[in-house]
């Protein structure tokens, strides 16, 4: 039995009410007299650079680990893929300071691995660059694997199977078939997990900190600001707001565009 004539549009008009209404206050309360000074303060072009440097190197890292596993988990059949599935996307889940203080226990001086490369290479990663890259990386890498395997499990394998009967080889398979047909789904997922590094908050500071010009990234550098000047915050919040719309409409128009084809 279909819902009630009426109920879709409320439900959905509420969806977009809850949703408009705080970026409606953020555009409303932000200081646009000053926003130029604002947005020119001491550190926050510096914070900038930085977000830009680590969302952008955490979106590659994700999208050269997150694609083949994708792949992987789409196409193989062994008894633990479920759990594995499970244990990916536990990052979408996990409250972000937990996630920090995860990374800390694996990577952290005193942690599974981070005392071995201490010991062994004189590595470093807990607060530094690195570590704000990895911990973007870490929250944003599940929407590239389930983004990628949902699009290849819902292609199947027909269009591979043509190509590899044809003669072509499995490296040619995988370049001239397998990506161009999850080309939208890659995107789609590059851009979320783009957008979910560039707004990471919690794990970074549990495990990069927040040093100015070295893993002070804009989130960071708007709590802040937050402490001292609250209009000074909404005009730094607004900014990231704008940058973030302006992905997703590109995003959009990149996959009518790719879709259209």
């Amino acid at each position: 039995m279909g819902l009630p004539a009426g109920v879709p549009f409320i439900a959905a008009a509420g969806a977009g009410v809850f949703v408009a209404l705080p970026l409606a206050g953020l555009i409303a309360r932000a200081p646009w007299s000053r926003l130029a000074a604002d947005l020119s303060a001491p550190g926050v072009q510096e914070a900038f650079r930085l977000s830009m440097i680590v969302s952008g190197a955490a979106t590659a890292l994700v999208l050269a680990t997150g694609v083949p596993l994708g792949l992987w988990l789409a196409r193989t059949r062994f008894r633990g893929v479920t759990m594995l599935r499970a244990v990916i996307a536990v990052p979408v889940v996990l409250p972000p300071v937990v996630g920090g203080i995860a990374l800390l226990a694996a990577f952290g001086r005193n942690g599974l691995l981070g005392e071995t490369l201490e010991t062994l290479f004189g590595l470093r990663l807990s607060f530094t660059t690195a570590a704000a890259i990895l911990a973007g990386a870490f929250v944003a890498l599940p929407f590239v694997v389930l983004s990628v395997e949902a699009a290849a499990r819902q292609a199947g394998e027909k269009f591979e199977e043509a190509a590899a009967t044809m003669g072509a080889a499995r490296s040619r398979v995988l370049w001239r078939v397998t990506l161009p047909m999850l080309a939208p789904s890659i995107a789609a997922g590059a851009a979320l997990a783009w957008a979910r590094a560039l707004g990471e908050f919690g794990a970074t500071l549990t495990f990069a900190g927040s040093l100015p010009g070295t893993t002070e990234t804009l989130p960071l550098h708007v709590y802040r600001t937050l402490q001292t000047d609250f209009d000074g915050a909404i005009a730094l919040s607004v900014m990231l707001m704008t940058v973030s719309l302006i992905a997703i409409v590109v995003l959009g128009r990149r996959l009518r565009v790719t879709g259209s084809r």
